[in-house]
């Protein structure tokens, strides 16, 4: 198997877990807030990835200062990003969101091609474009009036969270190829932890949020560790494969999403949605495939 290869096959790996991590996410910022859920999980990622980061932490910062330049951007756009996401998840719907998310994968591929000038042939983009139709096929449940989606809660919140979130997964994947992937995840995760800690500390919302965190820690969990998972995986995929073919075959969380509803809950999918996961499997499978 080749480094490209493993790459690819980490992508899938960050497409399951955050399958499973979006969901209770949106519970998550339901039941406690946004700043708090993030809190909660930004902590447990940089006490999880310290004893695989800090012996490199003072190397980097000494070290090439395009590197801290770009780490230090990752900080802020992730963190932005990040409350965005969150909140569009606790207000609007699922179904209207995550459409609307696809937009991050432009993003990211037009941002590695301006700034790394990575390159992905006409196939590989046909392709993307073939996945994003399919999952956004997936995503509508029903038919969607147009006319007043932007109307829906949480929609214009998530258009500039996916802006934000597509730039993070680049910096992200650049990052990581400059230090490297668990350092990139830690000082992000150490940035988050200590931004939505002085906000939480400033609006006095700190001592009520512990109290909901020992409430939910269940939950908490279950979003956290996923999440987790993901973006390590994710990070070490782009270090290895193309940045816009890892961040589409990411995307592609939300087959995982209706295969779990199908399988686990017996839940029924309209005939467009089943053309939607029939096209976006076949487009994934083909694009892993032929990127090598």
């Amino acid at each position: 198997m080749s480094i490209i290869h493993i790459g690819i096959a980490l992508g899938f790996v960050a497409m399951l877990a955050w399958g499973i991590g979006d969901f209770y996410i949106q519970k998550s910022a339901r039941k406690i807030g946004s700043w708090e859920a993030l809190f909660f999980m930004s902590l447990f990622s940089a006490v999880i990835l310290l004893p695989f980061a800090y012996g490199n932490i003072g190397p980097i910062l000494s070290g090439s200062l395009s590197t801290v330049i770009v780490l230090v951007i990752l900080c802020i756009i992730l963190f932005i990003a990040a409350l965005l996401d969150f909140e569009s998840l606790r207000l609007g719907k699922l179904a209207v969101v995550e459409p609307i998310w696809s937009f991050e994968v432009p993003v990211s591929a037009l941002l590695a091609f301006f700034i790394l000038g990575e390159r992905i042939n006409s196939t590989q983009i046909l392709l993307i474009v073939f996945l994003l139709v399919g999952l956004a096929l997936v995503s509508v449940k029903d038919k969607l009036n147009f006319k007043n989606i932007l109307f829906e809660k949480g929609t214009v919140i998530a258009f500039f969270a996916a802006i934000l979130m597509g730039a993070a997964n680049f910096l992200m994947g650049w990052s990581a190829r400059l230090s490297d992937p668990i350092t990139a995840n830690f000082v992000s995760d150490l940035f988050l932890l200590v931004g939505t800690a002085i906000f939480l500390l400033v609006t006095g919302r700190m001592k009520s949020m512990m109290k909901h965190m020992i409430e939910n820690k269940k939950i908490l969990l279950f979003m956290s560790i996923p999440d987790k998972i993901a973006w390590v995986a994710f990070a070490f995929a782009m270090s290895l494969a193309p940045i816009g073919i890892v961040v589409a075959l990411s995307e592609s969380y939300i087959i995982i999403a209706v295969i779990l509803g199908l399988t686990v809950n017996k839940e029924k999918i309209k005939f467009h949605q089943k053309c939607g996961l029939v096209l976006a499997v076949i487009s994934a499978i083909i694009l892993a495939s032929i990127t090598g």
